[in-house]
């Protein structure tokens, strides 16, 4: 790993220290040299950092105070999922947040003065599914609201960045796996730490991953690494995994048997079609495959961990909590 450190002091905005991506990065910001570390917050919270309560973030908010003498923002804040009295319109939902709110922020970065912002966007901006390793100057191909959130987040980025001069890193991670991960990865450490049987042998897909660990040292690399400057970079660990192989990686952390069996996919596909869980279907059974050379090469960046250190150190941290 090469990680550009300042002589001079940095003074880093953070937003979304609440979720799961934030906290992290909260606490691993707080160990570097040279940075002054301030968090923007939507409500009152026991954080000791340095910080200014902001309410729900949107195209109104008002980030003067937050902002004032910061060069740095780290955006990791956003809607991911999406509660049910949402779902009547769920473009509008992660607009609000993951593409407007976003963009107020950055409009008044740009006027205050602020050199660069991060942006943790997603690998969902490609695509669902990969025909061959998906690279940064592709062709954009989201699929759901989310995703189209992001993108458009990206698109109004980059036109703020050609009138204003604002520097814009883009990130795009695939799923971010490590200690209490929300969403599937979650349930699948559960199911495979007790035991349960899961027909989910055989599947001969391959699909990145990376872990909180390795993200948090990139985003942490691009802060004020010269070559990161207006650049998208694709972030994944050193080893892609077939679905069944990282389920079985999962159990050997845990030094828990695997217990997996093989239904016909044709069968599973039919289930969660009539759970209306289509999603879930293609994220377990298609491929999705990342080409980061450009980030490695660029950046002189590679993963500090490997997938089966990442899943031992979140399995560590599971049974401990």
């Amino acid at each position: 790993m090469s990680e550009q450190t300042s002589a001079t002091e940095r003074n880093v905005l953070l937003t979304g220290a609440t979720g799961f991506v934030g906290s992290f990065l909260c606490r691993a910001l707080e160990e570097q040299p040279n940075t002054n570390l301030r968090l923007a917050l939507r409500k009152a919270s026991a954080f000791t950092v340095p910080h200014t309560i902001l309410g729900n973030f949107s195209r109104e908010t008002d980030w003067t105070s937050a902002l004032s003498g910061v060069d740095t923002v780290i955006h990791s804040a956003g809607r991911a999922h999406i509660p049910e009295d949402k779902k009547n319109n769920p473009a509008l939902y992660y607009e609000e947040t993951n593409t407007q709110a976003t963009l107020a922020l950055a409009r008044q970065a740009a006027i205050m003065g602020v050199k660069r912002l991060i942006f943790l966007s997603s690998i969902g901006v490609n695509g669902e599914v990969s025909r061959c390793p998906f690279r940064p100057e592709d062709t954009p191909k989201p699929n759901g609201p989310y995703a189209h959130s992001k993108l458009k987040a990206e698109k109004g980025l980059w036109r703020l960045r050609r009138e204003t001069g604002i520097e814009v890193v883009v990130l795009r991670p695939p799923l971010i796996y490590g200690p209490n991960a929300p969403g599937n990865f979650g349930l699948l450490v559960n199911v495979m730490c007790k035991g349960f049987p899961l027909p989910l042998a055989g599947i001969n897909n391959k699909r990145a991953f990376v872990s909180i660990w390795n993200l948090v040292n990139l985003i942490i690399t691009c802060l004020d690494h010269p070559n990161a400057a207006n650049q998208i970079f694709l972030v994944r660990d050193s080893e892609e995994a077939s679905t069944s192989e990282f389920l079985a990686r999962i159990a050997q952390a845990s030094s828990t048997r695997s217990h997996l069996f093989q239904l016909p996919h044709s069968l599973i596909k039919l289930g969660t079609t009539i759970l209306g869980r289509q999603s879930m279907y293609r994220s377990l059974f298609n491929s999705l495959q990342i080409d980061d050379s450009k980030t490695r090469a660029t950046l002189d960046w590679v993963p500090p961990l490997s997938l089966d250190e990442g899943l031992r150190k979140t399995i560590n941290s599971h049974e401990r909590s």
